[in-house]
Formats: C-alpha cells, structure tokens, sequence
C-alpha cells in the first residue's frame, strides 16, 4: 500500500496561516492537550518522513531541536523533539543551502516528481508541515491524500492565506471534528479521488 500524505494546516476561521493570540491560547499545559495528541503524538508510530516549506523547517529546528530545549520544557515537548529527530526530514527549498538540523535533506525541482518518488519508496505515512503556501501546492496539485486542520476561534483579516484560487475543485470526505477547550476545532478530511 502507498505512503498516505497528510497536509497540517493551522488557521484561523477566515483561513489565514497565523497562529493567533485569543483567550486560552496563551496556556502552557503540563500534560498533552488535544492538539497535541491529535496533530502529532497519535501518529508518531504511523510517520516517519516531515515535508516542511524553508520557513517552516527553520523555525521548527529553532525551537523544536533536541539541542534547544530547555530544562522546563514539558516532557510531551522532547517526545515531540525526539520524534522528529527521528524522521527523515525533507526541506522544498530553492534558496537554503544546507540543514543544520536531524536527518535533513534539501529538495527542489518537481514537487509532484517528489511526491510521486516518496509515495513509492518503503516507509511510513508522510506529514506536510509548512505554510499556506506549500500547503496550498498540494491541494491546487491534488497530492495529499487527507488534510488536519486546527481551526482557531479568530477572524483575523491578515497574511499568509490558505485558500487561493483553483483549477478545479477538490471535493473533501469528513471523517473527524475534534472541539478543544478554547473554542478550536480539528476537523479532519480525506481527498474524494
């Protein structure tokens, strides 16, 4: 059976990849909340490849880095660390030069001759982690196979958007909605093919 692509998106209700500031979303919890174990800590035995947009995977190395984690850190925060030290990373980018950080590797041409590629090599399940953007290639080429969105309970007017204009429509399958304690959402859907 092929690898599955699964797109993370984080948005606020009007769609844009910020994550924005609202009452509760501000709170450190000691344990794992919803988001956690559904974006991540629930697939850490399913996925072993990360795609991440340049942006994305420099600002994942500088916090999420094994090296970079303080001693007050929550224990579920170096889970998530070790989890992704653990995947092969893969970093769309024409402009970096090198990684600095885990098991990296630059690609840059063809994003679907990549997918293609990696959908055919043995491995686990594949996570999307990068911006509006990236997020937005895969949909307008129809290359993830579902989507997790954490929808924030914020209309935000600004920035890097998720929905941009399409060839032809994508028709969605609902298999999951998650409500949070502070008003998010994780809605999950697999691509009708």
């Amino acid at each position: 059976m092929a690898r599955k692509i699964t797109v993370n998106m984080y948005m606020t209700l009007d769609g844009f990849g910020v994550f924005a500031k609202y009452p509760g979303s501000d709170i450190e919890e000691d344990e794992p909340d919803d988001f956690w174990k559904e974006m991540w800590i629930s697939r850490y035995d399913s996925v072993d490849t990360i795609i991440f947009g340049r942006r994305s995977y420099e600002g994942h190395a500088q916090v999420h880095a094994l090296a970079n984690r303080k001693k007050t850190d929550k224990e579920y925060l170096y889970d998530y660390s070790r989890f992704l030290e653990r995947c092969k990373l893969i970093v769309l980018s024409n402009t970096l030069q090198k990684t600095t950080w885990g098991n990296s590797k630059i690609e840059k041409g063809d994003i679907g001759d990549l997918v293609e590629r990696l959908k055919k090599e043995p491995g686990k399940d594949i996570i999307v982690e990068g911006g509006p953007s990236l997020a937005h290639d895969f949909i307008q080429r129809r290359l993830a196979d579902d989507y997790k969105m954490l929808v924030m309970p914020v209309i935000y007017g600004k920035g890097p958007h998720y929905w941009g204009t399409m060839d032809d429509q994508e028709t969605l399958r609902l298999i999951s909605v998650k409500k949070m304690t502070h008003g998010e959402l994780i809605l999950h859907y697999a691509s009708v093919r």
